[in-house]
């Protein structure tokens, strides 16, 4: 089968399209015939093997393993002797880990990572979903308390997390505000946002607005300037942060988990955890027609490296979608 595999960091480049064996699901396992597949801010991360301190994990000099892509749409093609939930032919997506090789032809994957397709989505649509998708409802619902009538702003919404940020932030009852770009006012206004700012002309933290929970894509902003445009016993969740440094998107989180014992806010940094039960959340709001994936581009297979560099450059509106073509 062919795949994406990389050996060395860097940029894009270092990606390579090759042919490898196809995998053998173990006992616990499903073997996925992949449809589509998409690219997240964590796969060029690796890729680069920035912040440095995921090195740790990762590998110093190299990659220890050679595999990436998470999110997965696909057909069932075998399962392994314990699984129970999933058939051959059965229509299926998940996260299953940013080194588990969603950028092939097949990929294992553990059944506790996958939930039946909704079945209004095309593979591609199902495949914009699972990480992006999880990380906003964990952020908003679990560690952000939303509640129906709460004034909520998306700072991000434009992005991968942050369409799926306004979209269920509306399907809580909130009042949402989104942050975003010029060229995506309109857009972050169509999936339901109640009020649009262009962060080209004006600043978010400088307003008169007072905000219960404020969601934050970018980490952009100084924490400071953010507790000022928050009600008192508000709450801050931030999801993501610049790149540079030893720490880089990592420094808003240590920013947050430090300051918020010391005030009457909640500073709360959030990590998306693969979860079945939230996969199944989102394919009731999916297929109650309450979030729509929004994709930006589609990329075939071999054309990953090229996915990935148009992500990094930061201006993607929604997700970047990897279709996956088999000859039969």
């Amino acid at each position: 089968m062919k795949a994406i595999k990389f050996y060395n960091y860097g940029p894009p480049d270092v990606l390579q399209f090759e042919e490898t064996e196809k995998p053998v699901a173990r006992d616990n396992e499903v073997l996925i015939k992949i449809r589509a597949a998409s690219v997240n801010p964590l796969d060029w991360r690796l890729m680069r093997g920035r912040p440095y301190l995921i090195r740790g994990m990762t590998g110093l000099r190299g990659p220890k393993d050679a595999r990436t892509g998470a999110d997965v749409a696909g057909h069932v093609e075998a399962v392994g002797s314990r699984v129970t939930e999933f058939q051959p032919g059965d229509e299926v997506f998940g996260g299953i880990g940013a080194t588990c090789g969603a950028f092939a032809e097949y990929v294992c994957a553990d059944e506790k990572a996958l939930a039946p397709k909704p079945a209004n989505l095309t593979f591609e649509q199902a495949a914009a979903v699972p990480v992006a998708a999880l990380t906003a409802l964990q952020g908003l619902r679990d560690k952000g308390r939303i509640q129906a009538g709460q004034k909520v702003l998306i700072n991000g919404a434009a992005g991968g997390v942050g369409t799926f940020a306004v979209q269920i932030a509306k399907s809580f009852g909130a009042e949402v505000t989104g942050v975003c770009s010029t060229r995506n006012l309109d857009m972050v206004r169509s999936i339901g946002a109640d009020h649009a700012i262009d962060y080209t002309r004006e600043d978010f933290t400088s307003g008169d607005e007072r905000y219960d929970l404020i969601y934050d894509c970018m980490g952009n902003r100084p924490l400071s300037a953010c507790r000022r445009v928050m009600s008192l016993a508000g709450t801050y969740v931030v999801v993501g942060g610049p790149d540079g440094g030893l720490l880089g998107p990592l420094v808003p989180f240590f920013k947050a988990f430090l300051l918020s014992p010391f005030v009457s806010q909640k500073l709360l940094p959030c990590v998306c955890r693969e979860s079945k039960e939230d996969l199944i959340v989102l394919k009731e709001l999916l297929e109650a027609g309450k979030i729509t994936p929004v994709i930006d581009r589609t990329y075939s297979l071999n054309e990953v490296p090229e996915a990935i560099r148009y992500l990094e450059e930061g201006h993607a509106r929604g997700k970047v979608i990897i279709t996956v073509k088999h000859n039969d």
